[in-house]
């Protein structure tokens, strides 16, 4: 008999999360807690713009996803007093699509491209004019009578997201004025964003418990977030409704999350490395097929905390599990290995 699968709180998450998770975002840069000389840098760039009355420059963030990107996108368009539009790259798949959102914006709107790597190379092309010019080119007819036509857009900012910087090309990264990387969040900072979220949604949580929430968050509030509306089920269903350490533990034990944010994805490369490559190196290739995963997947959703928390490390031989990472799950480290990790 199958064991059952256990949904890991890094999937995507579904229309009914999605929404709860935009309800728990930060409505205020005094709930923003973290990235701190990032709201430094983003404040002062702010401010300039808005004496000078002048757009804000094009902003580029990038790192791994759940760390705040769109929240602070929407948070920036609030301190402007600006709307903010939503898009994606993926979603705009013809130079056309870009040029019906570039003329439908307002002066000094902020034009959000979430997944901005995956951009087409042709709307690429289309949007360097509207970046630079604030104007949208458009090609009417075909062969030598061809001719182009410039339309005006009135003056506005671009916030591309990425979670993939080095699949941009460099002349659409060089016309970002600000570009900035998020990093991993500490356990101080995630406990007082869960701590706001909780109150959100009117559930009481025990001091011990929202430390080693988010001790567990791995960093990431969306991953964090989450976790909090889990056990906030299982404290409701099983409990009074207040999240205890009793509580806490049966969450993590059924969601199977060990002490360190762990679950079995990420436990699941790491033995595979150490059982089937001897604890590496082994090629992301290899490994991605191993794991029956995409590159894209391993490299963007399981590797960043492993890296983060030095159990997993690349070298340009391919990825070794370090030390750290062998007495986690309680492996012998193979002689290969011994001298290269210690």
């Amino acid at each position: 008999m199958k064991k059952p699968i256990t949904p890991s709180p890094k999937e995507s998450p579904t229309p009914e999360e999605e929404k709860l998770l935009t309800s728990l975002r930060a409505a205020s840069w005094s709930e923003f807690r973290g990235q701190e000389k990032l709201k430094e840098t983003l404040k002062i760039a702010i401010t300039a713009a808005k004496k000078r009355k002048e757009p804000l420059e094009h902003i580029l963030l990038y790192g791994p996803p759940g760390l705040g990107k769109t929240t602070m996108a929407h948070l920036i368009g609030k301190e402007l007093g600006v709307n903010v539009r939503v898009t994606s790259g993926p979603a705009i798949e013809r130079a056309g699509d870009l040029a019906a959102i570039l003329t439908n914006l307002e002066p000094h709107d902020i034009l959000f491209i979430d997944e901005i790597h995956r951009l087409n190379k042709v709307v690429e092309e289309t949007i360097y004019p509207a970046m630079e010019d604030f104007a949208h080119d458009i090609i009417i007819g075909k062969g030598p009578s061809a001719r182009t036509l410039r339309l005006d857009l009135p003056p506005f900012t671009i916030i591309g997201a990425t979670t993939r910087i080095g699949l941009l090309s460099s002349p659409l990264r060089d016309r970002f004025g600000v570009v900035s990387r998020l990093s991993f969040y500490e356990p101080e900072e995630l406990k007082h964003i869960l701590s706001l979220a909780a109150k959100k949604l009117q559930t009481a949580i025990h001091p011990v418990a929202l430390t080693e929430l988010s001790r567990r968050g791995r960093g990431t509030p969306r991953i964090a977030l989450r976790l909090l509306k889990r056990v906030r089920d299982v404290a409701q269903v099983e409990g009074v409704g207040e999240i205890t350490e009793a509580i806490l533990t049966r969450s993590f034990s059924m969601l199977e999350v060990d002490h360190m944010g762990l679950d079995s994805s990420d436990r699941r490369l790491l033995t595979t490395v150490i059982d089937k490559f001897a604890g590496g190196p082994v090629g992301i290739d290899t490994l991605a097929a191993a794991l029956s995963e995409d590159i894209g997947t391993v490299e963007e959703v399981l590797e960043p905390y492993l890296m983060q928390i030095g159990f997993l490390k690349r070298t340009p031989r391919g990825r070794v599990v370090t030390s750290q990472g062998f007495k986690h799950l309680g492996k012998t480290i193979p002689k290969h290995l011994q001298e290269e990790l210690f």
